[in-house]
């Protein structure tokens, strides 16, 4: 199992930084909403630069005039593994074992490659 970060941002505007430890990259989505706890929630989730799996533990400020500046907080963290689809193909079921999300979940992406929907199974 690989594993996944939920990152509160409080930049320009206060979103959620949904991270999946992916082929040594962690691959990133800005959630505006958070990603859903309870099932029947759909969630728009805007892709965003690979980040480096370092960036997993991060918490704390990011000075004003570089990307992203702002405080971050790590709102949940865990384990994370594919049950079915991939990120490639634009749909993507996948389980996650954190404090707070837990179960099966959905990524799929839209019309415009850069959004995608998230949601709980």
């Amino acid at each position: 199992m690989s594993r996944f970060v939920v990152q509160k941002h409080q930049a320009s505007h206060l979103h959620y930084d949904f991270r999946l430890e992916h082929k040594g990259v962690l691959k990133s989505w800005a959630v505006p909403k958070g990603a859903p706890e309870k099932a029947g929630i759909k969630r728009l989730a805007v892709a965003v630069e690979d980040h480096p799996v370092e960036y997993i533990n991060f918490s704390g400020r990011i000075p004003e005039g570089e990307y992203g500046a702002g405080t971050v907080e790590i709102w949940d963290k865990g384990k994370w593994q594919a049950i079915d689809g991939s990120l490639g193909r634009g749909s993507m079921k996948f389980n996650l074992s954190g404090k707070k999300l837990k179960g099966e979940y959905v990524l799929v992406r839209l019309k415009d490659k850069k959004n995608w929907l998230i949601y709980k199974k």
